[in-house]
């Protein structure tokens, strides 16, 4: 069996939680994809972050519309991009779109070779 791979399908701009669940639903069909994994924004010490109490709501939302969502720890994943993108024209380095998109790449690469 090979490697499976990753790839970055752009990002969403947070608007209101509707909008979201909607953008979120029109890719999972789209895509036909039968899981999301969502990063869980905690902090270093494994606590609940400001950030973390704003995914839980999202998630149980598309839960409730029967999506499958599994959350993964997203700790280091922005550092990680960080790295990677430090060869990369600077407009890319400033763009914080294109920064939370490859982390979520980096949190996807992670998920997948873990064999989940």
């Amino acid at each position: 069996m090979g490697v499976p791979l990753a790839s970055g399908r752009g990002y969403l701009v947070r608007k209101t939680l509707e909008e979201d669940v909607a953008a979120l639903l029109d890719f999972v069909r789209r895509e036909g994809l039968g899981k999301l994994v969502v990063g869980l924004p905690l902090r270093t010490d494994l606590k609940e972050s400001a950030q973390t109490k704003k995914v839980f709501p999202l998630v149980e939302a598309l839960r409730a519309k029967g999506v499958e969502v599994e959350l993964w720890d997203e700790r280091f994943t922005t550092r990680l991009a960080k790295e990677r993108l430090k060869h990369a024209p600077k407009r890319l380095r400033r763009d914080k779109g294109k920064l939370d998109e490859l982390a979520a790449l980096v949190l996807l690469e992670d998920y997948l070779a873990r064999g989940l």
